[in-house]
């Protein structure tokens, strides 16, 4: 027992000279040093691990682009050839004048593709070459007796016209493609080659065309240039990369034009060693050591340069209706310094920041320990007034207060109960010692406003406010009804959706308070579900009440009734358990900083437009679409897709979201109040809420006193399966002010 005595003395004293001046001097540095390394460690490995998971992603998203882009490019064979067999079999014979437009039309605007040709068993070959580069020619090569005649056409306008005619030894029946085509009788693809005439790496996808008694008439073909068929490798798209395409016997097929040496003499493909590329080299001997890949696969080359990056993926498939096999890759390498060079550079940065961050806490650590020892006696001095405070606080006025409801900055709510007529009402103050000077007399200014605005309505749908006035010791406040029930929000959450012909006693009560509204000139601006609240009173239920006039604004164009006035729905504290201010209360949101909420803010709100009354009742439209459906008018992504979606898109279809009985009167009504333009909705709140009384319901659809009363019977607080105040205080459903300053 002495033991355990002796080192909670110790752990009290190390707490008491931790919690010093001179403790706080050397611990808070210290744990900024700390948090600061274990951040900047943190923070370059996961800097490392971003930029090589984005080299990886950015690598892979290549890979995927020369692939397709392949695939593309080779899928062209298949309509070409098509195009090509239906001039072999066309009846008669053309002149090669004849049929050049025709090759021409086939071959222009391919990617990749380098020449078309028809090859006939007499040693006639008719086709397409590219010259300079992008100028499509057709030629014609006729084997004879004495040698091949080779001419060279222009097409223009339609029209052949003869360039040349010179004498060459080609035979195309000689050529791989023939021989391959005639023996297999089928369409293929070659092996990669050097053209002819080019001599650039390709391959041709050829085919052998017969006549019906079996004849062969000709073999057609279209050749590739593999260099061309992706624009990554022309085009590599990060400083120093380089993209190739090889095949599985290490013959290099495509390889970055300014990079690539000529092709050998001797006619066959480019080899790794022929390049000189030490990250080429790099690279096979990866590929020697853990196997060819059968997959996306990446590789850290050390080439002796500085590291790069690669990645290799088999490409393949079906090419023009003919299977080609996996023994095709593309790889694309990347100087390490290239990918993260960036984070490096923000190592060293981020060090340097560190050294700054530490020397900067020192001082603020010494001014820290200054100020503790000050907030301590203030805190203690503030404790002290505030019992104070609060004690006065229990009487104001005419008033008991009973429990705090919430507190902010600079106003308070209370429940309260008036002394002679032992009515419940609800009691919003801001404190004289909240603000200073100029922000003391704007605070007052817009609590003013927030009263007047709320006393100026008279409508039974509308909050009731019961008493302003300043105090003895200038305290500003003002009296509210409380109001038992539940916004149509809670409702809809708690019971789905509602009624058509309860819908429509909700919308004509709301109209009821926004037409006063809209005569005196006033637009509430923030029409929703939670600001419309079903209430009993006395013996009347179902009764709406329109809250929140805290972004009221002034139709005239001028922002003088702007107010602050919010009103939100709160839970009830138990008698005795009060909320420990800036815990449990409610909480109070700034008035005047919300301009509308974006799932009911009409498209003129929502585009910073001119509003006039009918942007309440686009407002409205939304609400009854929530009562009807049980979900908002646009569904799904952020505020500003549903603002977009607001402003431009038309509703969906009303009547397949509703399961119960809907007029079309209603749903009509419904989609006029949601009209994009103004001029599209009911001209005011007074016509819709006459448009919605003589809306003809059914005896056994309507929403009667005695439905309504049963209705309450069963859901009210207080009721089977509901918290009420006698029941649970905690849980009841009450309508309190927001106090005008920010208290979150």
């Amino acid at each position: 027992m002495a033991t355990t005595t002796s080192d909670e003395v110790r752990v009290s004293r190390l707490a008491r000279a931790v919690a010093s001046p001179a403790g706080i001097l050397i611990v808070v540095p210290v744990l900024v040093a700390a948090a600061g390394l274990v951040v900047l460690l943190l923070g370059r490995d996961a800097t490392r691990g971003v930029s090589t998971s984005m080299a990886r992603s950015q690598l892979a998203d290549q890979a995927a682009s020369v692939e397709r882009e392949f695939a593309f490019a080779l899928d062209q064979a298949g309509p070409m050839l098509e195009r090509l067999r239906a001039l072999v079999l066309a009846p008669g014979e053309p002149t090669v004048e004849e049929l050049a437009p025709r090759l021409v039309d086939i071959m222009v605007g391919r990617a990749g593709v380098a020449n078309v040709s028809l090859s006939y068993p007499a040693g006639v070959l008719r086709g397409t070459f590219l010259a300079d580069g992008d100028q499509v020619r057709v030629q014609e090569s006729r084997v004879g007796a004495d040698g091949t005649v080779r001419r060279n056409f222009a097409v223009e306008g339609g029209v052949a016209r003869l360039l040349e005619e010179s004498r060459t030894t080609y035979d195309p029946r000689t050529r791989g493609h023939y021989t391959q085509a005639v023996a297999a009788r089928a369409r293929g693809w070659t092996a990669p080659r050097v053209f002819f005439s080019s001599k650039s790496t390709g391959l041709t996808c050829t085919e052998p065309v017969y006549d019906p008694a079996g004849s062969l008439r000709a073999v057609i073909t279209v050749d590739f240039d593999v260099g061309a068929l992706s624009r990554f490798i022309a085009r590599p798209p990060l400083p120093g990369a380089r993209t190739l395409v090889f095949a599985a016997d290490r013959a290099i097929l495509a390889y970055p034009d300014e990079r690539a040496p000529p092709l050998p003499a001797d006619g066959r493909l480019l080899q790794p060693a022929d390049l000189h590329d030490p990250a080429v080299d790099a690279l096979f001997a990866a590929l020697d050591r853990a196997g060819w890949p059968r997959g996306l696969t990446y590789y850290a080359l050390g080439d002796g340069g500085g590291g790069t990056l690669a990645s290799i993926a088999p490409i393949g498939g079906v090419r023009a209706g003919v299977p080609t096999s996996l023994d095709w890759y593309v790889a694309t390498l990347v100087p390490e310094q290239t990918l993260l060079g960036p984070t490096r550079r923000l190592e060293r940065r981020s060090l340097i920041a560190s050294a700054l961050a530490l020397t900067i806490a020192i001082a603020v650590a010494a001014f820290f320990a200054w100020y503790v020892v000050r907030m301590r006696q203030a805190v203690a001095t503030s404790r002290a007034r505030a019992r104070s405070a609060e004690q006065r606080a229990r009487e104001l006025g005419s008033y008991r207060l009973v429990g705090r409801l919430g507190v902010g900055g600079m106003g308070e709510v209370w429940r309260a109960e008036h002394r002679l007529l032992a009515r419940q009402a609800a009691i919003k103050m801001i404190r004289p010692d909240a603000a200073v000077g100029d922000a003391a007399d704007q605070a007052r200014e817009r609590f003013r406003r927030e009263a007047q605005t709320l006393a100026a309505m008279r409508s039974r749908h509308t909050i009731e406010l019961y008493d302003y006035g300043v105090t003895d010791d200038g305290t500003f406040f003002y009296v509210m009804e409380l109001l038992d029930g539940q916004d149509l929000q809670t409702l809809v959450q708690r019971h789905g959706p509602q009624p058509a012909a309860r819908v429509i006693h909700f919308l004509v009560g709301a109209l009821g308070s926004l037409a006063e509204a809209h005569a005196a000139g006033l637009l509430h601006r923030d029409i929703k579900p939670a600001n419309l609240f079903t209430c009993r009173a006395a013996d009347e239920v179902d009764l709406i009440k329109v809250l929140d006039f805290g972004i009221v604004h002034a139709g005239d164009g001028s922002d003088a009734g702007q107010a602050a006035l919010a009103i939100e729905v709160v839970s009830l504290p138990a008698p005795g358990r009060e909320p420990a201010p800036g815990q449990s209360g409610p909480r109070l949101t700034q008035g005047g900083a919300v301009l509308g909420t974006p799932g009911y803010m009409a498209p003129e709100q929502a585009s910073g437009k001119a509003l006039d009354p009918r942007s309440d009742l686009y407002a409205l439209g939304c609400v009854a679409w929530w009562l009807l459906t049980g979900q908002e008018l646009f569904v799904g992504g952020n505020d500003l897709v549903t603002l977009f979606n607001h402003v431009h898109q038309p509703p969906p279809p009303l009547r397949p979201l509703v399961t119960g009985w809907l007029p079309d009167e209603l749903a009509a009504l419904v989609l006029a109040c949601l009209g994009k333009r103004p001029d599209d909705r009911p001209a005011s709140a007074r016509a819709l809420a006459t448009a919605l009384r003589a809306i003809h319901v059914p005896p056994e659809e309507a929403w009667t006193d005695q439905r309504a009363h049963a209705w309450w019977s069963a859901h009210q607080p207080g009721g089977p399966g509901e918290a009420g105040p006698s029941a649970a205080p905690a849980s009841s459903r009450w309508l309190v002010p927001k106090a005008t300053d920010d208290a979150r």
